[in-house]
């Protein structure tokens, strides 16, 4: 049951590409609050196998095949993700956790985030232990070395990924 006046919840990664587990996160996390934010971070050092405006519409179609309409697609580049809260008015970030590794990583990142902005909390969702393992960075290599995906993302997400190799191929 979604809670009327809570506040909107932020999800952020650059999602390279959206996973199972992804999913599952944001489909608890809408479930806990009034509305909810999937904002795909761009970093503009760091190379991506999907570009950002391809790994949103990866994350549109994947939200439109699970009939999700609730959830609202948004990006951010070169800034903190605290400044992006506070241009939007986020109070509240959502993070998934899958292993102890994850857990020290986010630890760390949201004591930081606490410096910077006090009034952002981070609440995290334990993944389901049937998306644990997955990743994106495992996704993607698993493609590149032309295994199958299918265990680990939705269908329009294989598809991009075969178009993307076969068109990688051609050079």
């Amino acid at each position: 049951m979604k809670r009327k006046n809570l506040p909107t919840i932020v999800y952020p990664g650059s999602f390279d590409p959206i996973t199972d587990g992804h999913i599952d996160i944001i489909l608890r996390a809408r479930k806990l609050f009034s509305s909810l934010v999937v904002a795909v971070y761009n970093d503009p050092h760091r190379t991506y196998f999907f570009p950002i405006d391809e790994r949103i519409a990866l994350i549109k179609s994947v939200l439109q095949e699970k009939n999700i309409t609730d959830v609202t697609v948004d990006s951010f580049e070169g800034e903190l993700l605290v400044a992006y809260c506070k241009r939007n008015g986020f109070t509240v970030i959502i993070r998934g956790l899958r292993v102890i590794t994850d857990f020290e990583y986010e630890f760390l990142l949201d004591h930081s985030n606490q410096k910077l902005m006090p009034e952002v909390q981070t609440i995290f969702l334990m993944t389901n232990h049937d998306y644990s393992y997955i990743s994106s960075s495992m996704v993607r290599e698993v493609a590149q070395l032309e295994g199958d995906v299918s265990p680990f993302v939705p269908l329009c997400v294989q598809k991009a990924i075969a178009k993307k190799l076969q068109h990688l191929q051609v050079f």
